[in-house]
């Protein structure tokens, strides 16, 4: 509906144009969602062991694997829009099984596609001398494989993991407490004594009146035994 002038019943140009143009806008809009198609989104995505949901974006999921940081995920989210040709915000319930092979391996061999041998977390491997980047449940076993094998050869880092202490020379003065520190226990045993010297001062208590007692028991009748 065209707004009037105050002179009289024509419309405003400047008004009666906007509104016309709205018009053809909500129209075209209208005519594009009919026409747009609607992908299919993957309620759960399994990405290296960890169950994500398909309306993440792609620059959040990668995250949210164990082994890929901040630094990575961002050097990652860049090649995989490249390889594949989707943008960083497209969700990753929206990608078809080649796809997420591709990702895979992306992610596994992150150097093969470029990343530098600083952002891995396994450079120059002790067993294979290659440099790697290991992800989820393999990340986890290849650390307490590392941390035992530091144990049984008895190093100062073994030693250390032994003893539950910190391992890369912070302070334990003051922080790092992982179980009965020394002043803890002191005052433990300093409350326990002085339980114990409680309950032994309520026991001599009673003995002592009981042998009073008994001594004055005693006492007549030895006298009689000395008439």
């Amino acid at each position: 509906m065209a707004f009037t002038g105050l002179m009289g019943s024509n419309p405003i140009p400047g008004v009666y144009q906007k509104s016309g143009d709205m018009s053809r806008k909500t129209e075209k809009v209208e005519g594009m969602a009919e026409v747009a198609p609607t992908k299919e989104i993957r309620g759960i995505v399994r990405i290296a062991g960890r169950d994500i949901k398909g309306e993440t974006r792609l620059r959040k999921a990668l995250i949210q694997v164990k082994g890929i940081g901040v630094t990575l995920d961002t050097v990652l989210t860049k090649i995989i829009s490249a390889k594949l040709g989707i943008s960083r915000n497209a969700m990753i319930g929206e990608l078809s099984d080649e796809q997420m092979d591709m990702l895979d391996d992306i992610i596994n061999n992150p150097h093969k596609y470029g990343v530098p041998e600083r952002m891995l977390n396994r450079q120059r491997d002790a067993d294979t001398n290659q440099s790697m980047h290991i992800i989820g449940t393999d990340l986890t076993f290849r650390v307490k494989q590392d941390i035992t094998n530091a144990k049984d050869m008895n190093t100062w880092k073994g030693y250390r993991h032994t003893y539950g202490q910190k391992v890369r020379g912070q302070r334990t003065r003051t922080t790092g407490r992982t179980g009965m520190t020394v002043g803890v226990l002191r005052k433990v045993m300093l409350a326990k004594a002085a339980a114990a010297r409680g309950a032994e001062a309520k026991g001599a208590a009673p003995a002592a009146t009981e042998e009073k007692k008994s001594a004055e028991e005693k006492k007549p009748v030895e006298e009689a035994k000395k008439e």
